[in-house]
């Protein structure tokens, strides 16, 4: 576990990066890089917790940063997009490269030394290549990625970037697999999908905190330079139309669902690759099957 640290966290006000925030501020100094559009409501709950706002200035970033040394960087933030249109790829190249590398040389202005947990995805591999992106999205955290390698080469950055599969649990507010079969279960109403034979590799939220937190460890400990990837999933893949069939068993229900009515992506990803060993000391703790029944009990 962290302690008495001062941690930097961008992107938390989403899933993973709130559940991150509440679990490291039990015992550490938090800040979070925000918009003033954010909603932070859910953030403001949480004690230790203080705010950096984020204008798109890089001046501004580097003031506010001055005079603070972080322990660690969590870096979450990010605008994903499956299948982008032209007018996306402003927002795409802003949030997922110019924002983060503005981050890098702030902190690097300010503080010299960079301990920085990076955030990639699983459809940076389409493939078993080493990269082949599913969608623009996977390319601009890839060209990220590759920012990085300059700063940790140049400038004093030392980085474990953790590859993240699919993700699942309370308080998640995405329009995501697990809101939208709730949605059909509370409605009634019917839903076309794909014919459902893609795999997915599903961690529970407090499994990838977990990883997070051991990820920010292991930069603060090592005593060499490093710069490496990490994969977060677990042992198990179920397709699409499986993990359907649990959530209906778990709460006594058939939804109505379509399948085959739509047509898969252009480039969906029909099984995870595994490119990337998880961390050493980090596995799995929790079952789908048996937190579905737990959490919707």
């Amino acid at each position: 576990m962290l302690e008495d640290k001062r941690i930097l966290i961008t992107g938390a006000t989403g899933f993973v990066g709130w559940h991150l925030a509440k679990r490291l501020a039990v015992n550490n100094t938090v800040y979070c890089v925000v918009r003033k559009s954010s909603n932070l409501v859910k953030l403001e709950k949480i004690s230790n917790i203080n705010f950096i706002y984020y204008d798109g200035n890089f001046q501004h970033l580097k003031s506010a940063f001055t005079g603070i040394y972080f322990d660690v960087v969590y870096h979450l933030a990010s605008l994903f997009i499956a299948e982008h249109q032209e007018n996306d790829i402003d927002g795409l190249i802003d949030s997922n490269i110019k924002f983060p590398t503005q981050l890098l040389e702030a902190l690097f202005q300010t503080q010299g030394k960079i301990n920085l947990i990076n955030t990639g995805t699983v459809w940076q591999n389409y493939t078993e290549s080493a990269y082949d992106p599913a969608c623009l999205y996977a390319a601009t955290k890839q060209s990220f990625e590759d920012i990085i390698k300059y700063y940790h080469e140049v400038r004093n950055t030392n980085c474990i970037t953790l590859r993240l599969y699919d993700t699942y649990g309370p308080d998640d507010e995405r329009k995501k697999l697990f809101w939208l079969l709730n949605d059909l279960k509370n409605t009634g109403r019917t839903l076309d999908m794909s014919p459902g034979e893609q795999k997915l590799n599903i961690v529970h939220i407090d499994d990838v905190v977990n990883a997070f937190i051991i990820a920010g460890r292991k930069v603060l400990e090592t005593s060499k330079s490093i710069n490496e990837v990490y994969g977060v999933y677990s042992d198990h893949e179920y397709t699409l139309q499986e993990v359907v069939k649990i959530f209906e068993s778990v709460n006594g229900c058939s939804l109505n669902i379509n399948w085959g009515k739509r047509e898969y992506r252009k480039r969906e990803v029909m099984r995870p690759q595994y490119i990337y060993l998880p961390l050493s000391d980090w596995k799995v703790k929790i079952d789908l099957l048996s937190r579905l029944k737990s959490e919707m009990a």
